[in-house]
């Protein structure tokens, strides 16, 4: 009776090892599978733009022309500087919001609250960016050219920065736009980071006789690392963003706007605009090089915003746990 109880376990144990490993073997064929669905796509990008890099070589990151009629010469410089200045300016708006949103969601409010507060502000990351688009040029655009843009004139119109016309689409309502979108995803991640910190440090603290807002402070500078993580993250969600700012940018290559109200051109938004219109290989080749420059400065920020935020939280759990 005892050999056969014996058996039994030993039959199940091999079972459970048996289906442990073909588990473990299915996870790292889909972990592969994803690794090699980026290494195809570099490959085809760079195939793509293979005419383009053999005419410009690092030209065409420097160069400031953009001629697909006569002279057939393309430089990207305008394009980059454009998606960096859009996306600059939606991190400048979106961060105090977004870190402000981590610490009500972390320090403030109840947790049957945080729910409801959190589902608020991530469901603006479920609404498309076509419908952003939609918002930004019947509702956005004409408020901020009635509205704001002329006070903000008013005020710093002496600055280079804010002179010149309104048309009420340009470079600082493509910004805004981009700063609502990319708040669910730094709100998010600093709540988890900061919720992430222990609360021996936040005990400790209070226990000296500190307020909430310096637990707050010392909070945020525990967390420092994972909150540049989660800024990272945005800058790489802004970086790629493609119809809300072809829809509300202006779409004109120049290598300045005269002002942030001023129309301007981003890397998507040149992809999505010229494409269909490409009828000569080069011209394609240059808007496949364009996408390839924008997916590898996207792949790096996101590789760094994501090694950034699984540093911090393995020093934070590291701490915990000792």
């Amino acid at each position: 009776m005892k050999s056969t109880a014996s058996f039994s376990k030993i039959a199940y144990l091999k079972a459970k090892i048996k289906g442990d490993e073909i588990f473990r073997l299915v996870s790292a064929f889909f972990a592969l599978t994803t690794l090699l669905i980026v290494v195809l796509m570099v490959y085809e990008l760079t195939r793509g733009s293979w005419l383009s890099l053999q005419k410009f070589g690092l030209g065409f990151i420097t160069g400031t022309t953009w001629d697909p009629v006569f002279t057939l010469n393309f430089g990207a410089l305008p394009l980059i500087l454009g998606t960096l200045t859009t996306s600059a300016i939606a991190l400048a708006i979106s961060v105090p919001i977004s870190i402000g949103i981590g610490l009500l969601l972390s320090e403030y409010i109840s947790k049957r609250l945080e729910f409801f507060v959190s589902f608020i502000v991530e469901l603006l990351a479920a609404i498309p960016s076509v419908v952003y688009g939609l918002w930004g040029i019947f509702v956005l655009i004409p408020f901020l050219r009635n509205n704001v843009y002329p006070y903000i004139q008013a005020v710093l119109g002496s600055l280079p920065l804010f002179s010149g016309p309104i048309y009420g689409g340009g470079v600082l309502t493509a910004g805004i736009v981009l700063a609502i979108m990319i708040i669910p995803i730094i709100s998010s991640v600093s709540r988890e980071v900061f919720s992430a910190v222990p609360l021996s440090q936040r005990e400790a603290i209070i226990s000296l006789g500190a307020t909430k807002w310096e637990t707050c402070k010392i909070v945020m500078s525990y967390a420092k690392s994972g909150v540049i993580g989660a800024i990272t993250l945005g800058l790489g969600r802004a970086i790629g963003e493609t119809m809300a700012v072809t829809m509300l940018i202006g779409n004109k290559f120049k290598v300045l706007p005269s002002s942030l109200f001023d129309a301007w051109y981003t890397m998507a938004a040149i992809i999505a605009n010229e494409f269909t219109e490409a009828t000569s290989d080069i011209y394609v080749s240059a808007l496949i090089n364009v996408g390839l420059t924008l997916f590898l400065i996207s792949l790096m920020v996101n590789v760094i915003a994501r090694l950034i935020v699984w540093r911090t939280l393995r020093l934070v759990k590291g701490v915990s746990r000792g």
